[in-house]
């Protein structure tokens, strides 16, 4: 699997690995990305490489595509953007993303977002795209909904009850 770079008019979009411990670590942990995500978070270096070499196995073996975002003009990441959990036939994928709060409200996770699924549709062919956010997460919803996605009434992010989920599909 050849990793895909994307860029933006601001952004780079780039394949995370162990120069990246430290940036996934402050990700990973941030209290205020984690109020609305349920995850096991790193709690040192070790679990953060752990991480990179999870989504380094999976995107080897096209299981996901997982971007760090960083500005052009910085090397750090602050934030990160993925493509997973596809459907068997690989038209279907779920898109997650996550960025650092100083950099929230800059249209920093917009950018990457239309990037992405500008890949998803136009490179992957996928038919549809799933994201599933949390209901207090206004910043998320509002960001699904300026990219056309719609808010699937009644269904359910399943063992998430407090999750709403959301769905692009192309057009055809």
């Amino acid at each position: 699997m050849v990793n895909i770079k994307l860029q933006t008019e601001r952004l780079q979009l780039k394949e995370i690995n162990e120069n990246y411990v430290e940036d996934i670590l402050k990700i990973r942990s941030n209290k205020v990305i984690n109020q609305f995500v349920r995850r096991n978070s790193p709690k040192n270096n070790y679990d953060a490489l752990q991480f990179i070499l999870t989504i380094k196995e999976r995107t080897k073996n096209n299981q996901t595509f997982y971007w760090g975002i960083s500005l052009k003009d910085h090397p750090h990441l602050i934030g990160t953007i993925c493509l997973w959990n596809f459907s068997e036939d690989r038209k279907v994928a779920e898109i997650g993303y996550e960025l650092l709060p100083e950099y929230h409200r800059k249209g920093i996770m917009s950018e990457s977002l239309a990037a992405v699924l500008d890949f998803a549709f136009n490179e992957l062919h996928l038919d549809e795209i799933v994201a599933m956010t949390h209901q207090d997460n206004e910043s998320s919803k509002q960001l699904l909904l300026k990219h056309h996605f719609v808010l699937e009434e009644g269904v359910e992010d399943e063992g998430f009850p407090e999750n709403q989920v959301f769905s692009l599909k192309t057009v055809l």
